[in-house]
């Protein structure tokens, strides 16, 4: 019988373990850690970027042996290169825990050494493909036991703020575009920020909702499949879409104004504004684009958002809201007087007290 490794976290205890851990080190190269990590942990890659390939390469065109041998070295000499540095002022009571790719050779000498040092670290089993299943598993559980209530809204009326508005009164709110960096529109990319991964954007729902209690209501606006580039795994879409509806309404005005505010980074850079506009072209044709360049030259953004508004945004609206969430009804709805922050507040609370009546 092949003994039990007593330095080695099960994939069963990692949900409520984590939070136990003075870090979690993922060991794999930056590039894999770029695409995913668990989230809160720490890079301390024991083969960087071009040596995995080398060592990959001379596993596959030489042979396993070879391999091993210079990724030993490697192994070896950035581990050394970690405690001289990252790790060095750590006491004795630190306790980490450590993962790579399969939960194999990476993580296992890395613990290994920590442990003989007097660290009383653990390696995590399965490594980050273990961790992968238990985000899939959580997500699909979570379309399960959650309940959602939807705030709808056209292109403008401020779902996001509101969300943030609900969140600070207390109720619990999942916050899909913050957790995919998106706005959720063409127009909708963070300047200088990327989205995550696909696989990065499950572990961060899987991290939300975590956070959440599955016995209480949680609110959440409304969205279409995909979030910029990336998709709502669909257990989860349904779920929500399954959830009642209610809207936040207010005028053109006040969109625009909101609008102009939150999309302040396209006003000091039209070039940008043109290339996104430019992705309508299929749509409305080269002279309506044209005509829409020409407005951003001339420093008519309020005109130009309110024709955005009417004729591409409020269009889709309308068909989208009443074909994928069933519980919408016009007749369900709160006011936003303008943009201010006292209005958002006010909103946000008469929102709550309608959804609890």
């Amino acid at each position: 019988m092949q003994p039990i490794n007593p330095h080695l976290l099960s994939l069963e205890k990692l949900s409520s373990s984590l939070h136990e851990f003075s870090a979690i080190i993922d060991v794999r190269s930056p590039a894999e850690f770029a695409l995913d990590h668990i989230p809160g942990a720490i890079n301390l890659p024991v083969l960087n970027n071009e040596e995995r390939i080398e060592i990959g390469t001379l596993y596959k065109q030489v042979s396993p042996f070879a391999a091993k041998k210079l990724g030993a070295a490697y192994v070896s000499r950035n581990i050394a290169y970690h405690l001289e540095n990252s790790l060095i002022d750590f006491p004795r009571e630190w306790r980490p825990l450590v993962y790579c790719w399969r939960g194999g050779e990476r993580s296992g000498a890395f613990t290994h050494i920590l442990n003989r040092i007097g660290w009383k670290a653990l390696q995590l089993q399965s490594g980050y493909q273990g961790f992968r299943r238990v985000v899939i598993d959580g997500l699909d559980q979570a379309a399960k036991q959650f309940s959602f209530q939807v705030v709808a809204g056209m292109t403008g009326s401020g779902k996001t703020r509101i969300l943030q508005e609900i969140g600070a009164l207390g109720e619990q709110i999942l916050d899909l575009e913050g957790l995919a960096i998106h706005r959720g529109s063409v127009l909708g990319n963070e300047p200088n920020i990327e989205q995550p991964s696909q696989k990065g954007f499950e572990t961060n729902l899987w991290n939300a909702l975590n956070s959440l209690d599955p016995s209480k209501i949680v609110y959440v606006e409304s969205e279409s499949k995909k979030v910029g580039g990336l998709h709502i795994p669909d257990s989860l879409m349904e779920r929500i879409r399954e959830g009642q509806s209610i809207e936040l309404r207010s005028s053109t005005n006040t969109r625009v104004a909101w609008l102009l505010r939150e999309y302040h980074h396209f006003l000091s850079n039209p070039e940008s504004f043109k290339e996104k506009l430019g992705l309508l072209t299929s749509r409305y044709g080269k002279d309506q684009i044209t005509k829409w360049h020409t407005s951003i030259d001339a420093g008519e953004f309020g005109s130009l958002v309110e024709e955005l508004l009417v004729m591409h945004y409020d269009p889709s609206y309308q068909s989208s809201i009443i074909r994928n969430f069933p519980s919408y009804r016009e007749d369900h709805f709160v006011e936003l007087r303008d943009d201010s922050d006292e209005a958002f507040a006010l909103a946000a609370k008469n929102l709550i007290t309608k959804v609890n009546t």
